[in-house]
């Protein structure tokens, strides 16, 4: 594999661990801890007002999860696979943009698709449930931006200029 090529698998390994780690803030803090929405609270068919309803949610969080595991192990592998095969100098800048930028992403995403276009869900339904809705698409994309910018900076640094 090529320089570019373990570049490239080092970009894909910020972003999908990025985009694992978006999904598991949201699922473990706003659906389990915080509990301010399941996967399906607002299709008008499950609440999470019945046994039967919070056992078709908490169905949907848990795939809701294994794909965001999946996202998560693929990152690792790739990571490790960029690691092993390279000597080359890495930015941990860089790196952490790559994690912002997946994680910007899940949330830009996830928003517009479950919060706006299939309405399954708000970030937190009732009294201003768009003001969360738009928080929360506000959030990834400071996020995502953020995170290029990082990316951005840290292209081409070498590793000992890059430690805090």
């Amino acid at each position: 594999m090529g320089a570019q090529g373990r570049r490239d698998t080092l970009r894909n390994a910020g972003l999908l661990l990025g985009l694992g780690l978006g999904g598991f803030f949201d699922g473990i803090v706003l659906h389990q801890l915080l509990q301010w929405h399941h996967m399906f609270t607002s299709t008008g068919r499950w609440s999470d007002g019945t046994v039967h309803d919070l056992e078709v949610n908490t169905l949907g969080d848990g795939l809701f999860h294994a794909a965001t595991f999946v996202f998560t192990a693929v990152g690792l592998a790739l990571l490790w696979r960029a690691l092993a095969r390279s000597n080359e100098p890495r930015s941990t800048t860089g790196f952490v943009g790559l994690l912002l930028v997946g994680w910007g992403l899940f949330n830009v995403v996830e928003g517009i698709v479950d919060h706006h276009l299939l309405r399954i869900h708000h970030v937190r339904p009732g009294d201003n449930q768009l003001v969360w809705d738009f928080a929360f698409l506000a959030w990834g994309a400071v996020m995502l931006v953020g995170g290029w910018l990082l990316w951005r900076r840290g292209q081409g640094v070498p590793a000992a200029q890059d430690r805090p």
